[in-house]
């Protein structure tokens, strides 16, 4: 692994400035990287699965004052072994549940961009999701997951990167050309409705990468509470940013249709959103070994005692992609993974553990600026969590996945009458040419 668990370094609790360090230097040895490509991974993370900055920052602050130098020897460290049996199946879950989603929005994106291929049947069994979700499995995942150190995915995180700024790019071509032939809901511009929480647990689970900051952390060469706080700024900015632009982009073009994938808005004879299929797929290829660093190295921490043998990472390993595997081939639905995923880990991992553990540890007064974002911090997350999970059981959201939505017709559709999730359909003169896809 690329990172691995030893014993703690005692530090100083206050003056976390450039000299202090959570990993010492034996550790980084073969295995440092440098700011820009910490960055990357960063944001292939974020993007994948994303950040929430303040949080991230306290986390890292949590570990100097505790003299730790994982999350889990943190938690334990501040609550015992119940937080960080707590811990573990949460830190577990969370990167292991994102790995099944990667591999229902491979199979999902890549299947159509095979279905595009001149002369290859639709029906065809070999451009099938279940074939593509265990090809890509054996031929990439696997063997990316197999790495041991974390910084040599650092080139592999600036492609994803760049990937990800040309689907940006097909993205907001779209709201051009695609936007004015899409019919609008009528409660399209609704800032925010009741159900408006279950959103929330869909953006905890975009917006983490605690399950894997001490990861990235350690793999820095130096690393220093200042130095990540760097990273983190610099990764979030770039991140919120595309985020931004991606859910604005989507939402402006398809408005109460957008799918939790969004590309399964989009018409399978779009050729560019085709290239962007392919794109995005890789992308999240690229994304997966990242989750599984975690996945693993819980399983070594509680196990193993942080140490895994050769003969063992690799059985490990080749354990949890293929649970994934064969869980991403019974579930076709991507939004209510989501957001479950959300609501019960990302929320605590975000949200519950970093403050209540700075909030433990910190000697700091009442009124310091860290402790009252911790204050607030803790019961939000509280309360994402249990409200969101009941929301997400009780009012689930609708999944179109595998259907062409009615505007990619001949024959298109026009909605009328639109009230709530009822609605009439009425058909009409093709109103989407398909000459605006070439």
């Amino acid at each position: 692994m690329g990172y691995q668990a030893q014993g703690p370094v005692i530090l100083p609790q206050s003056n976390l400035d450039d000299r202090e360090t959570l990993v010492s230097e034996h550790k980084h040895k073969g295995k440092t990287c440098r700011q820009s490509t910490a960055v990357f991974n960063v944001v292939n993370s974020i993007i994948g699965s994303g950040i929430i900055d303040f949080s991230l920052v306290l986390l890292i602050k949590g570990g100097a004052l505790s003299g730790t130098d994982t999350y889990q020897s943190l938690v334990n460290k501040t609550f015992g072994f119940p937080g960080y049996l707590l811990l573990s199946v949460l830190q577990f879950l969370y990167p292991f549940i994102a790995m099944i989603s990667y591999n229902i929005i491979t199979g999902d994106t890549l299947s159509k961009v095979f279905q595009r291929i001149p002369g290859v049947d639709p029906a065809n069994l070999f451009i099938g999701r279940h074939f593509i979700i265990v090809l890509s499995t054996a031929a990439f995942t696997l063997p990316l997951s197999l790495y041991r150190d974390i910084a040599k995915l650092g080139k592999i995180s600036l492609l994803s990167t760049v990937l990800t700024t040309l689907i940006l790019g097909i993205v907001m071509a779209r709201v051009v050309s695609l936007s004015p032939y899409i019919p609008k809901t009528e409660d399209a511009w609704v800032f925010a409705k009741p159900n408006a929480i279950q959103a929330v647990g869909v953006m905890s689970f975009a917006f983490i990468c605690h399950h894997n900051c001490f990861l990235v952390y350690g793999s820095l060469e130096d690393p220093t509470v200042a130095k990540w706080s760097r990273i983190i700024h610099i990764s979030t900015l770039a991140s919120v940013l595309i985020s931004i632009l991606f859910s604005t982009c989507g939402y402006l073009t398809f408005t109460g249709y957008t799918q939790g994938d969004l590309f399964e808005n989009y018409c399978r004879n779009d050729d560019l959103v085709t290239f962007g299929r392919f794109c995005y797929g890789v992308t999240v290829i690229l994304t997966y070994p990242i989750e599984c660093f975690v996945t693993r190295e819980v399983v070594a921490n509680v196990f193993f005692g942080g140490n895994l043998s050769l003969v063992f990472h690799i059985i490990v390993t080749v354990v949890i992609i293929t649970i994934a595997m064969l869980v991403s081939l019974l579930i076709d639905c991507l939004g209510i993974v989501l957001e479950l995923n959300g609501v019960l880990c990302a929320a605590p991992l975000i949200f519950i553990i970093p403050s209540a553990c700075y909030l433990k540890l910190s000697e700091e007064p009442r009124t310091h600026s860290d402790k009252i974002m911790a204050c607030v911090m803790l019961p939000v997350g509280a309360v994402v969590m249990v409200v969101g999970f009941v929301m997400a059981i009780t009012n689930p959201q609708d999944c179109t996945h595998g259907q062409e939505m009615f505007y990619c017709f001949p024959d298109n559709f026009s909605l009328t009458n639109i009230s709530g999730s009822h609605f009439q359909l009425t058909t009409q003169p093709s109103i989407l040419n398909t000459s605006i896809f070439q």
